[in-house]
């Protein structure tokens, strides 16, 4: 591993590397090589902001921006948080591992957050140098980020961050056992993660309540052990992506399953932002502009077992439920009365949900 003059690990952790050079990527290359040439120290420090706000930028959790600093400056990095009996260690080689003892409170260190009770440490003593002091910086702001993120959100969720280590599949075993035993978690049963749709995340142990439909959209992982919530929590974002707000504009579940989905994953996996709206969806649209209750009626139809049954749950005629599938397969182009043509408004429905929730960094 290559270092810089100020003792600086330059090669960055491969989870960082951006996978496209962007326009502002390209610029801030080409800053760090000007600086570089007139003083390493800033084009080094320069490097060290880059690393830190592409984390921050992809949401990426405390253990690897922990890992960050551990590489960064060559000795290992720990974060605790008393209040939330938090405590993350990592080895200059990105390796994880349990702290052996209390931090020295002469070792380099910054205070996380607007209270005293979370702590970035390097585990040496003496005077910071420039990239030391800049690593603690740019990691103790990057891991307030996390912190804010998770507690900021309900007061009956007190330790969020600790289910932000749970679900990081860099993370070390230890400290997702450290992480389950602080939440309460049996170490050998099996947990659910939960991707809310405001950010929040929740393991809860297999069998606990769902969350309430008059919630935030939520999507629900699978049951896995301990070491399996990283999946969970995949597989949870993904079934988060399914939810809608249950209105007229959106309508659909505001709760969703990953278990429920089947090949709706794979499908999921395949709609981005960079895909372009597929002719379906464009018949789609091009119907639910034509009135306010074609959604909510389309939707109906395909959660329903029968036309009556629809109806019913619309709160409409049986003869009115007729005219308007009959207007809405005139717009749409297909006959919806059909099992294919249902089968096929179906998955029109999932693409607008995939559509208005992207997949997130």
């Amino acid at each position: 591993m290559a270092l810089s003059r100020s003792g600086l690990a330059l090669v960055p952790l491969r989870q960082a590397q951006p996978r496209r050079r962007t326009e502002e990527g390209g610029r801030v290359k080409d800053l760090e090589v000007r600086l570089a040439a007139l003083d390493p120290d800033a084009g080094t420090a320069l490097r060290v902001i880059a690393y830190f706000d592409q984390l921050t930028a992809a949401r990426a959790g405390l253990q690897a921006i922990v890992r960050g600093a551990a590489v960064l400056t060559g000795c290992p990095a720990r974060l605790t948080d008393q209040a939330r009996r938090l405590s993350l260690r990592v080895e200059p080689d990105g390796a994880g591992g349990e702290p052996t003892g209390p931090p020295d409170p002469t070792w380099l260190n910054a205070s996380i957050g607007t209270d005293s009770s979370a702590t970035l440490w390097l585990e040496r003593s003496g005077p910071a140098g420039p990239v030391d002091a800049m690593v603690l910086e740019r990691a103790s702001l990057a891991a307030r980020t996390v912190l804010d993120r998770t507690r900021g959100r309900a007061p009956a969720r007190p330790d969020d961050a600790l289910a932000e280590v749970l679900i990081d599949g860099t993370a070390a075993d230890e400290a997702r056992r450290h992480a389950a035993r602080g939440l309460g978690l049996n170490e050998d049963g099996l947990a659910r993660a939960i991707a809310l749709a405001d950010g929040g995340v929740r393991v809860e142990p297999d069998g606990s309540d769902d969350p309430p439909a008059d919630g935030p959209r939520a999507g629900i992982g699978p049951a896995v052990n301990l070491l399996g919530l990283p999946e969970s929590w995949a597989a949870a974002r993904t079934a988060l992506r399914l939810t809608a707000e249950g209105t007229v504009d959106d309508p659909g579940p505001r709760v969703v399953r990953a278990d429920d989905l089947g090949a709706l994953a794979l499908l999921a996996a395949g709609v981005s932002p960079l895909v372009p709206p597929l002719p379906d969806e464009l018949a789609l649209e091009h119907a639910a502009a034509a009135a306010p209750w074609m959604l909510s009626t389309l939707d109906t139809v395909t959660a329903t077992a029968s036309l009556r049954a629809a109806a019913a749950a619309l709160r409409v005629h049986h003869s009115t439920l007729q005219d308007r599938i009959g207007h809405a397969e005139r717009l749409l182009g297909w006959n919806i009365r059909q099992p294919q043509g249902s089968h096929r408004l179906y998955l029109a429905l999932a693409l607008r949900r995939l559509r208005r929730h992207p997949p997130g960094p």
